[in-house]
């Protein structure tokens, strides 16, 4: 089917959004970028956001509702994270059994109309546009970062120099297990003896 990469794309966000999710700690997600300027979403904020923002593209704009309130009752980093497991499983399967002419159909998107293919692909990158700034969060709070489109300088640093792509979990399933009891993730090599970025600063 025409549109099954947009199924594949959307099955490897929902896992890359879950992962990032995983790499903070309890205590982070109520820090902002600048402690003094609330524009800058916390962590919480964020999570708060992904889930009633997917959920309102999905039902108003998609006709893809999955009959749950989007926000967790308990608002804890877990409890996020297995409710946005849930629903965007359940947006999977959705998606997994639309045809060629659902995806081509133009709706309503805001104050204009678009195919739904176009407003799948729009969503993804809203997505991946959050998930980019909750990853310079991670930095700014000295943590990891596992891969999201490739290497990272916690993976190896850069492509050229062999790093590699790890994630936190193989899958969903294995993610929610492992931080229901603690997060014991993939171990990371670290950036190694090479520089992480192809301008790095001179000695």
């Amino acid at each position: 089917m025409e549109y099954k990469f947009l199924i594949d794309t959307y099955e490897t966000e929902r896992i890359k959004t879950l992962s990032t999710w995983s790499t903070f700690k309890d205590e982070d997600i109520l820090m902002r970028p600048n402690p003094k300027d609330r524009r800058g979403r916390n962590t919480h904020e964020h999570m708060v956001h992904q889930c009633m923002s997917e959920n309102i593209w999905f039902s108003k704009m998609l006709g893809i509702n999955v009959g749950a309130f989007p926000l967790p009752e308990k608002e804890t980093r877990l409890e996020f994270m297995k409710r946005y497991a849930a629903d965007s499983g359940k947006r999977l399967a959705a998606l997994q059994e639309k045809d060629k002419s659902w995806w081509e159909e133009e709706v309503p998107f805001f104050d204009v109309k678009r195919s739904r293919a176009w407003i799948m692909t729009r969503r993804i990158t809203h997505t991946a546009h959050h998930r980019g700034q909750l990853t310079i969060m991670l930095r700014m709070l000295g943590r990891e970062i596992y891969s999201t489109y490739g290497p990272s300088a916690d993976t190896g640093g850069l492509m050229q120099n062999n790093a590699l792509t790890i994630y936190p979990f193989p899958d969903v399933e294995t993610l929610l297990k492992e931080e229901s009891a603690g997060g014991d993730k993939v171990p990371l090599p670290g950036p190694g003896n090479k520089p992480c970025t192809e301008r790095p600063d001179p000695e």
